[in-house]
């Protein structure tokens, strides 16, 4: 088989390195990749948003399968267009992948079906928003409706702050069209657990579960990141909680799209908080999470390309997951700045200690190859350093040790990630 995946993220990376265990797979390509990518995938220079240019290239390298990993390209509709030309992709229509491009869709789809979130409001007026807030209870939460890099959501302490954030968003708009429509929600409290899924429009199939550290610095401080580290499994995702999401989350999310006319077919990514009332969906995401795919895949034992086939195919109830019984942290090298300014362009070293380990892993983010081989830096978010481990604890100690092995000028990074493991 012949396989192009759309992406050049860390999570993009990760999805290559598994599809190129497969036995199925002859060739990869990537588009448009990036510096890590290019060592087990051939790297095409067409953007992901570029729909046309990549069918055409998958027409013309007669590809077998392509499989979407980011955001804007499902929202934007990139499954219909494949599908239009007659080409196997591996992904929601851009009718589902509302699912994680509208949060006022998704808000009103769990209300609609019995599914349980945060209380909230949708508002499109800047000013009916702020009265609102003369009445709201703090703190609270502010998201941008649309697709913000995972960094649309505003938590506030005060009035103040909440009125700050309204104009950020729907009047400085500082994630542009995103903050048109702004979701205005009830603050939970809990643990966070990311949980991931494979869906084939009917039958859904639940990856293990991981957590993700979305603040930049130490002690969940500093501004929202597209993500600073992961672990997996999560040890507050209890067979109890497993048990309660199947029957009120899970499938219902399925079963509630095809209701909708908006059959789901690809990745769910369930953003859960685990309160006090119970386990409730924070938000969903329409793809792979980032950095959660790079301590998941690391642990399933499935060819991940019989998975997608079954997706696609609908046929997922014939597939069951498995996952190795151990664990993995991710400690993301970050440029220092992130997410705000940061520096690009500086030389990687260290990079070659990954080489032939079986549980160290080094997943690239934001880096591309020079003229003359070297990796660059190119991107707040640089590398994803990931150990197994038996354990949580070991593994993290592994992680930490490997960040170790790579240096770059302006490396920066979380030293908190899984800390919350020692509390479990």
């Amino acid at each position: 088989m012949k396989i192009l995946v759309v992406g050049s993220g860390g999570r993009e990376h990760a999805i290559v390195w598994k599809i190129a265990q497969s036995p199925k797979v002859d060739k990869i390509y990537c588009a448009p990749g990036n510096g890590g990518i290019g060592e087990c995938a051939e790297c095409v220079d067409i953007g992901a948003m570029e729909f046309e240019r990549l069918a055409a290239f998958a027409k013309e390298k007669e590809i077998d399968l392509t499989v979407i990993g980011m955001d804007d390209p499902l929202c934007g509709g990139i499954v219909d267009v494949f599908e239009r030309e007659g080409l196997r992709v591996f992904g929601p229509r851009k009718n589902a992948a509302i699912l994680e491009g509208s949060k006022a869709f998704s808000k009103d789809l769990m209300k609609k079906y019995g599914i349980p979130t945060a209380a909230y409001e949708v508002f499109t007026d800047p000013e009916q928003a702020m009265a609102y807030l003369e009445t709201a209870k703090f703190p609270i939460v502010l998201k941008a409706d649309g697709l913000a890099l995972g960094k649309g959501v505003l938590i506030c302490g005060s009035l103040e702050e909440a009125k700050a954030g309204v104009k950020t968003l729907m009047l400085d708009k500082q994630f542009g069209s995103a903050g048109d429509e702004i979701v205005i929600e009830e603050f939970m409290t809990g643990r966070e657990v990311s949980v991931l899924s494979f869906v084939d429009g009917q039958t859904i199939r639940i990856m293990t579960s991981a957590q993700d550290h979305k603040r930049a610095k130490d002690g969940d401080q500093g501004l929202n990141t597209g993500g600073m580290g992961t672990f997996s499994p999560s040890p507050f995702y209890t067979a109890e909680v497993d048990a309660y999401c199947r029957e009120h989350i899970y499938q219902k999310t399925v079963d509630a799209m095809r209701a909708e006319g908006r059959e789901f077919k690809g990745i769910i990514f369930f953003g859960l908080m685990l309160t006090a009332d119970g386990p409730k969906v924070l938000e969903y995401n329409a793809r792979f999470g980032d950095p959660e795919t790079q301590v998941v895949l690391p642990r399933m034992k499935n060819d991940i390309v019989e998975v997608f086939e079954a997706c696609v195919d609908g046929t997922l109830d014939q597939v069951e997951l498995e996952f190795e019984d151990n664990a993995a942290v991710c400690v993301v090298l970050a440029s220092d700045g992130y997410p705000e300014k940061y520096e690009k362009g500086l030389p990687i070293s260290g990079l070659e200690r990954f080489a032939g380990k079986t549980d160290y892993f080094v997943f690239h983010a934001g880096t591309k190859r020079d003229g003359d081989g070297r990796i660059l830096t190119n991107g707040g978010r640089v590398l994803g350093v990931t150990a197994t481990g038996a354990d949580l604890k070991e593994a993290r100690k592994k992680a930490y040790e490997a960040t170790e092995w790579v240096e770059f000028a302006n490396k920066y990074m979380r030293h908190d990630i899984g800390k919350a493991i020692d509390e479990a």
